[in-house]
């Protein structure tokens, strides 16, 4: 092999993995914190370098021109993109450390789009491009008067970018605010410098001096590999309530697992396909889907074996510690279906020994009697009047009601009743049924236990997770922006989760835990619907929602326009309780849609509710 080829074949495997490194970090800002509008700005970056680089790959590595072309013609869509988006992350950089746009920034990324669109449309239109030159070590398009236009354009853009970033730098004061900033501009000189289609501006130069260029190209592929990554550790931390460690670990998880697994396999298949043509004659042999499967099983696999290794020096100790005792709880902890499993069997038992057709076990739940498991036929406990729990806890022997016998299961240290077992009234029971039943109850009642402690932990885990996430919405938003510590509650945007809080509860309107334990009980607008008169908090989460809901409502008379659209989707699907497809067609919508206005309702109420929640905290500060 000579040094042409292997540096071909090389800058080959690092385009490419540079394209999958981009698409990688692309696809986790789309998961994690696209809401933010930084994370959203690079998406847009890493989606033209994805383009720029996989288009170079792809390119170089076609063996028609026509499909050369079509790569590389990628590759230039991925520039076009990219100074725009430069200029909007780094619009969005600056106004993060408290210096927004007064409409000029902003304009001025609309301007730079619009021009991107227009060199897209000449790409397309074979007029931004010359004739395609595939006969050189390094191909490219032949120049146009719009192609130097383009150049142009894509040096002023990338000029006023740095111009930004560099403001950005400036503002930050605090030293690790500072350190991460000069992280992110580092990492961003990796896609300006890397992206641009050099080959077609140096033109034959390409062909005199092939080493020269493909050690160069090369070289910068590799440079821009690390920057790319120390640009996305950068950016990860835009936005999002979770501590540093956690924040670290999810993206070296990422990028192991995704970008540095798939372009080991890439570049393991490529070795194998250039040693068989070489040595076998035959460049695809069953040896290169082998090596790429078993190579990809085999790096997962030691990712996942040496986890424990590296994570404690990225995530801390104390994290691995921790990790340690939330592993051993969940292999303790009894779900309520791990609970309904093994009371399954237990009254399947009862019914065989009793010769019963029927059997069920309720746990105490939130101050009521809750079926948990039933066998047979029939339908118990279709309710539980008020009176039966107070009976149930007071009564030591069997209890009959509505033509069952209840047997109260209770907990062995302090006597709290647990839940009841119940079968039919007609049961005959002997003096061996009667320690059948005794014992088959004792087995219940330990299920019932490690059932309790189970909901006791859960929901003592389910606080950290609860409203109360002041100060991680502020360090989201005060990572850049010092003068934001002293923003108060209500001035921070909403936690991530509130809007799937909102959805879940509306789900569960007419009952249901999502209802009853719901995280929106923490608010202070459910509080004092609470302290109001309402019996429990299921009664003053539906109060208040209902309340948010009808402020959306129009004025006048109800009607199916465009107006009242959100405001009936709200009412029928979940006041009323009315099926989608039911609600898509009175509302003549597609159930696709259907689904996109919801979401947009379901924001409208999350924006009521944190009006009504400001409202609250006024009134209770108030003097």
């Amino acid at each position: 092999m000579t040094i042409t080829a292997f540096l071909r074949a090389l800058n080959q495997v690092l385009a490419a993995g540079i394209g999958i490194t981009a698409l990688s970090l692309w696809l986790y800002a789309l998961t994690f914190n696209l809401r933010n509008r930084v994370t959203f700005a690079y998406s847009v970056v890493l989606l033209a370098v994805a383009l720029t680089f996989g288009g170079e790959s792809l390119g170089s590595a076609s063996a028609s021109a026509a499909l050369a072309d079509l790569w590389y013609r990628l590759q230039w869509l991925g520039a076009i993109l990219l100074p725009a988006a430069y200029v909007h992350f780094a619009d969005a950089l600056l106004a993060t450390t408290g210096r927004p746009s007064r409409g000029r920034r902003r304009l001025s990324v609309q301007l730079l789009y619009a021009l991107a669109a227009g060199f897209a449309v000449l790409l397309a239109g074979n007029r931004l491009l010359g004739p395609f030159v595939a006969h050189t070590p390094l191909p490219y398009h032949l120049l146009t008067r719009w192609t130097v236009l383009f150049a142009g354009y894509y040096l002023g853009a990338m000029a006023w970018a740095w111009v930004n970033f560099l403001r950005a730098y400036r503002r930050t004061v605090v030293r690790a605010s500072r350190r991460r900033m000069a992280y992110l501009l580092l990492g961003a000189l990796a896609p300006t410098l890397g992206a641009f289609p050099y080959p077609s501006f140096l033109g034959g130069l390409t062909a005199s001096a092939p080493h020269f260029f493909w050690l160069l190209a090369t070289l910068s592929n590799l440079f821009t590999t690390v920057l790319l990554v120390l640009m996305a550790y950068a950016v990860a931390f835009f936005g999002v309530a979770w501590p540093d460690r956690v924040v670290r670990v999810r993206l070296v998880h990422w990028l192991l697992r995704g970008p540095v697994a798939v372009s080991t396999t890439l570049t393991l298949t490529t070795a194998v396909r250039r040693l068989g043509a070489r040595y076998l004659g035959q460049p695809y042999t069953v040896l290169v889907p082998l090596t790429g499967a078993l190579g990809f099983l085999l790096i997962e696999h030691l990712i996942g074996a040496t986890a424990p290794l590296w994570e404690p020096l990225i995530g801390g100790w104390g994290r691995n510690d921790l990790l340690i005792t939330l592993h051993r709880l969940e292999d303790r902890l009894f779900t309520r279906e791990d609970v309904a499993q093994f009371l399954e069997a237990v009254l399947a038992a009862l019914c065989d020994q009793l010769r019963i057709p029927t059997a069920f076990i309720a746990a105490v739940e939130e101050g009521q009697l809750s079926l948990l498991v039933a066998v047979g036929e029939g339908a118990p406990l279709p309710e539980t009047p008020p009176h039966l729990l107070t009976t149930a806890a007071s009564q030591r022997g069997l209890l009959r009601w509505d033509g069952y016998l209840l047997m109260p299961l209770r907990r062995q240290e302090n006597g709290a009743l647990l839940g009841v077992l119940g079968f039919p009234g007609d049961a005959s029971l002997s003096t061996e049924a009667r320690a059948t039943l005794r014992a088959l109850a004792e087995r219940a009642t330990l299920a019932l236990t490690y059932h309790a402690r189970g909901r006791a932990a859960a929901h003592a885990l389910e606080t950290l997770t609860r409203p109360d996430d002041f100060i991680p919405r502020l360090r989201a938003v005060a990572r850049y922006d010092q003068q934001k510590v002293l923003a108060a509650p209500e001035e921070l945007p909403p936690s991530a989760e509130l809007a799937q809080w909102v959805k879940d509860a509306l789900s569960h309107y007419w009952g249901g835990p999502k209802l009853s334990r719901s995280p929106l009980t923490r608010l202070q607008v459910i509080q004092q619907a609470m302290e109001e008169g309402h019996e429990d908090a299921s009664q003053a989460v539906r109060a208040v929602l209902r309340d948010a809901v009808e402020r959306l409502r129009p004025e006048g008379e109800r009607r199916f326009t465009t107006e009242w659209l959100l405001y009936n989707i709200l009412e029928m699907k979940f006041l009323q309780g009315r099926k989608v497809r039911e609600v898509a067609q009175r509302l003549a919508l597609s159930e696709a849609n259907f689904y996109r206005k919801q979401r947009v309702a379901l924001e409208e109420v999350v924006r009521v509710l944190l009006e009504m929640e400001a409202e609250a905290r006024q009134e209770k500060h108030r003097p």
